[in-house]
């Protein structure tokens, strides 16, 4: 529940990262949230981003513009190489310019942040209620063959034992 839940969020590169520490935060088994993030994949960011975002800014009172839709990928990309060149300027004699970040802040990433809490607790709850009766039947199951398989050890053992006593 907390993968699918964190492949809702916008921070593409940093889900396993999410994940763990919500998991952590939560007491929560980490591999299970690592392993639930793989729902957020090529084929689901899509529906999941239109999600989001459709969200966000319903959720904000804003319109959602069909250009956006469909330059989003190349936001995130500008997005992305702006911070790192601002990072550098950090450390070089360049000077930082925040401009376009603090225009992608408004445009996508906080109405995306925003709006994947909705769809990513609903999404992450029915995952929750599918998988647990699930991995509880395997371990059942898994539990039921391990007894029998003792049960045939433990007869083998007394069959060797009683033929060794001579009774």
């Amino acid at each position: 529940a907390i993968g699918v839940f964190t492949a809702f969020s916008p921070f593409y590169g940093l889900h396993f990262i999410v994940a763990a520490l919500l998991a952590v935060l939560l007491r929560a088994n980490i591999l299970a949230s690592l392993l639930g993030t793989f729902f957020g994949n090529p084929l689901t960011y899509i529906p999941i981003g239109a999600a989001a975002l459709g969200t966000g800014y319903s959720m904000l009172g804003q319109r959602l513009d069909s250009e956006l839709q469909i330059g989003l990928g190349q936001m995130f990309i500008r997005a992305l190489s702006e911070l790192w060149y601002n990072f550098k300027a950090i450390f070089t004699v360049s000077y930082g310019d925040w401009t376009y970040l603090a225009e992608f802040w408004d445009t996508v990433f906080f109405p995306w942040l925003v709006g994947g809490l909705p769809p990513g607790i609903v999404s992450g709850l029915v995952a929750y209620y599918i998988s647990v009766p699930t991995i509880r039947g395997y371990k059942n199951r898994r539990k039921g063959l391990l007894a029998s398989k003792l049960a045939v050890l433990r007869k083998k053992a007394l069959h060797k034992r009683d033929e060794g006593t001579g009774l």
